[in-house]
């Protein structure tokens, strides 16, 4: 009976101090007080009453959110900004033995590694240039936790909250630079706008310039081609006379009426001799003309 319940015992002891270690963690083990190995992912048995676990150590990226730090810029400003940390633990050995409370350790060093970029910052500069004040950050923290076995891999500035009466002054010049801006493009609008009315009613000239020009144009052309019609038919009927041998009488009367034709004329001057009996001499002379047409 005695040698059953021994054996159960040892089984549990046993049992006990078998470990299986996940994937994303280590285990530090000490032997006898001091550092004896660190167990990576897998099966292992530690030695009952010689050996301990010091540390469970998580081998994944990690993010700790700071609470804001009052900081000093160089022109007197005082604000707060909280910043954000991504780091990874490389060595678990340096972790545990290197610093007591890591995390507490990376806040102080953060708050007072922000507190001397910005205190060579001014206001303005502090706001524009986080990228600038992350770098440096992120390359003065991971230099200073190596010795811990630490690795920072980011760092980022989550908000930036200046004095009350800072930011109404900051919000009243934005209000004031978009009433610039919209005034801007309020004019520049109106600037195309006048000069596309302007363009548009000289293209409207030009093109009734044009019309009207066509317009006389074809006009002219037209009455010339009546006036050609009109003297080829007129030419034609006088060879139509002369070709059916008409009298002195007839060619007298198309004479004059050669005449009305050319009274009609706007511009047409005839001179009509003092001495009427003359007419007929006057209507001869016509007909000549009508003959040397030809």
């Amino acid at each position: 009976m005695i040698l059953i319940i021994l054996v159960i015992i040892v089984f549990v002891i046993i049992f006990c101090n078998i470990k299986i270690v996940p994937q994303s963690e280590c285990y530090i083990i000490e032997r006898l007080g001091s550092y004896y190995a660190t167990w990576k992912n897998g099966l292992h048995v530690k030695i009952p009453f010689f050996d301990r676990i010091a540390g469970i150590i998580s081998l994944k990226e990690m993010v700790k959110d700071f609470a804001p730090q009052p900081v000093i810029t160089k022109d007197n400003v005082t604000m707060q900004i909280d910043t954000v940390v991504y780091f990874q633990i490389t060595d678990p050995k340096l972790y545990t033995y290197g610093v007591d409370n890591p995390i507490n350790a990376i806040e102080n060093l953060t708050a007072t590694t922000l507190r001397n970029i910005i205190g060579d910052l001014e206001l303005d500069q502090t706001l524009t240039s986080r990228d600038i004040i992350n770098s440096k950050m992120r390359s003065i923290l991971d230099e200073a936790t190596d010795p811990w076995g630490i690795k920072i891999n980011r760092v980022e500035l989550k908000n930036i909250l200046p004095p009350k009466d800072i930011q109404e002054a900051m919000e009243k010049q934005m209000r004031a630079e978009r009433e610039r801006r919209e005034a801007i493009l309020k004019a520049e609008g109106e600037k195309k706008s006048s000069i596309l009315i302007a363009e548009g009613k000289k293209q409207s000239m030009i093109l009734n310039a044009e019309a009207e020009k066509e317009a006389r144009v074809k006009a002219a052309e037209g009455e010339a081609e009546a006036i050609m019609k009109i003297n080829e038919a007129e030419a034609g009927a006088i060879k139509l006379l002369k070709e059916a041998n008409a009298d002195k009488s007839v060619l007298t009367l198309k004479s004059f009426d050669a005449l009305e034709r050319l009274a009609n004329g706007s511009s047409t001057k005839i001179i009509v001799p003092s001495d009427l009996q003359n007419v007929a001499t006057l209507s001869t002379t016509i007909s000549e003309m009508f003959k040397d047409s030809k």
